[in-house]
């Protein structure tokens, strides 16, 4: 106690931002300390502990399905996840990507659950440390001719087929996609596997850019905002401007703008 007490409430503060165990001995000798400030700091650091530690146990966890094909000698595991099967334009994008086992990047999670800043911020650093990544694009032409779901199988498999490594086993969220390569299909598998939760971040980050650009070409529709999806802006500018490009004529708003004009 009779060292605790010999330095400031804010010394403490500042050292316990260095501590990232609750069994570390700073922790254990200031608890016993009772000014208030200790007190308070001591409470946010066990929190802010616990917190991280139950981010890396669900970290962990997402693994669980890549060390099962590990343990087998099954080195090359590739996830794959798409992006984009639900908006009125654009292409459906996917991505596949194999991960080393020493994967670090604790915030990468099925890419639904992360900010747009942090799937930006994390794309970079995925393929930095993936040992390969591919995407497939498959544009509205295609997806009218064949219908959505089949044009995420494409996707899918183009995605594949871009790794510049032949991957041993694939995950995929949802799909069976008919590769000559084993599959496992899970449902909601971007929040189960880190493989396909790093492919979904890489798939979501592309189309988003890809929606961006689209947006420079035709600005009253709000492609940068809403990615193509049939938000309250985009009807109206569909009734107002009519079909784009890249508009897909097969789903039930496009038709129905179109007959309107």
């Amino acid at each position: 106690m009779s060292s605790s007490k010999r330095i400031t409430v804010k010394e403490i503060n500042d050292q316990l931002k260095q501590v990232h165990s609750l069994d570390d001995e700073r922790l254990k000798n200031w608890v016993q300390d009772d000014r208030k400030g200790v007190q308070l700091a001591i409470s946010k650091t066990i929190k802010r502990l616990q917190t991280a530690e139950k981010q890396q146990q669900a970290f962990r966890q997402r693994f669980t399905y890549e060390q099962s094909f590990w343990h087998k000698g099954i080195n090359y595991v590739a996830g794959i996840d798409e992006v984009g099967r639900g908006p009125l334009a654009g292409p459906v994008v996917s991505a596949a990507v194999i991960l080393p086992s020493d994967f670090d990047l604790i915030a990468v999670n099925d890419s639904k659950q992360l900010s747009k800043v942090t799937r930006e911020l994390l794309a970079p650093q995925i393929k930095q440390e993936a040992l390969a990544y591919g995407f497939g694009v498959i544009d509205n032409q295609i997806i009218d001719e064949v219908n959505i779901y089949e044009a995420t199988k494409l996707a899918m498999r183009a995605a594949v087929n871009d790794l510049n490594i032949t991957p041993q086993q694939l995950i995929i969220d949802a799909m069976s996609i008919d590769m000559a390569i084993p599959e496992l299909s899970l449902i909601k598998a971007d929040a189960k596997s880190i493989s396909v939760s790093a492919a979904s971040i890489l798939a979501k980050v592309y189309r988003d850019q890809m929606m961006s650009e689209y947006d420079q070409q035709y600005p009253e529709y709000e492609f940068a905002h809403n990615d193509g999806y049939g938000t309250k802006a985009h009807l109206k500018a569909l009734a107002e401007f009519g079909v784009t490009p890249i508009h897909r004529r097969s789903f039930k708003p496009v038709m129905d703008a179109l007959n309107i004009k």
